[in-house]
């Protein structure tokens, strides 16, 4: 059984949580002022014609088969902003509180995955596909959401769908939770958790199905170099 470890200053926690995010503002203030919408409207439709040329453009048929049952989305449009970040926040809670010597390593993978995200965002930002003709901005037309609100939008980066943090976070928070399941639980959840994050992501019309691959690559490289 793994020993309990001493648990950091929830402080000192914080105040890495606030660094990071902080971080993330800075970049999202950087590329908005510097034609950040028009780039990542353009970078969105080349990844559009890149999985178009690959033959892995589902994403509009995977957003009509989930619009014929509007309840289902609605779930989905809720998972995408809580479910995720809720479930790697609340886990690394969890951890904490229980001075869990698994704590550290998730921690520092959830940082380095957003860490490393940002340049890529600052350099080469991309639009999510539902700011796209042929898509469905599906928070907007089934739950009402509109993340556009000029009140909403500053608190997040709306061009930075590749890599996608949400894969990203998927995969270190399912390795995580494997480590802590029992064996038989181990294989189906480390590889339904990402796959089923994918899902809604695509579907909601949030992330390209690269984006969430690329994110899933960025979280595998955070798992290991933390």
């Amino acid at each position: 059984m793994a020993r309990a470890v001493k648990r950091g200053s929830t402080s000192r926690e914080v105040g890495i949580a606030l660094l990071v995010y902080g971080l993330y503002l800075l970049v999202r203030g950087l590329v908005l002022r510097s034609g950040g919408r028009d780039r990542g409207r353009r970078n969105a439709e080349r990844i559009r014609s890149l999985e178009e040329r690959a033959g892995v453009a589902v994403e509009p048929a995977l957003q009509r088969l989930a619009l014929r049952l509007p309840r289902l989305v609605h779930g989905l449009n809720v998972g995408y902003p809580v479910f995720n970040v809720g479930l790697t926040v609340g886990w690394l809670l969890v951890l904490h509180r229980r001075r869990d010597p698994g704590y550290p390593r998730l921690r520092r993978a959830c940082v380095a995955a957003h860490v490393c995200a940002q340049p890529v965002f600052l350099v080469a930002p991309v639009a999510p596909p539902r700011t796209l003709p042929g898509y469905v901005d599906t928070l907007a037309v089934v739950s009402g959401l509109d993340l556009e609100h000029p009140l909403l939008v500053r608190f997040y980066n709306p061009v930075a769908a590749m890599p996608s943090l949400h894969a990203a976070f998927a995969v270190v928070t399912a390795a995580a939770l494997a480590e802590r399941a029992p064996p038989r639980l181990v294989a189906a959840g480390a590889s339904a958790y990402p796959l089923l994050v994918t899902a809604v992501v695509v579907a909601t019309g949030n992330h390209f199905v690269l984006d969430a691959a690329a994110g899933a690559v960025l979280g595998g490289i955070a798992w290991r170099l933390a």
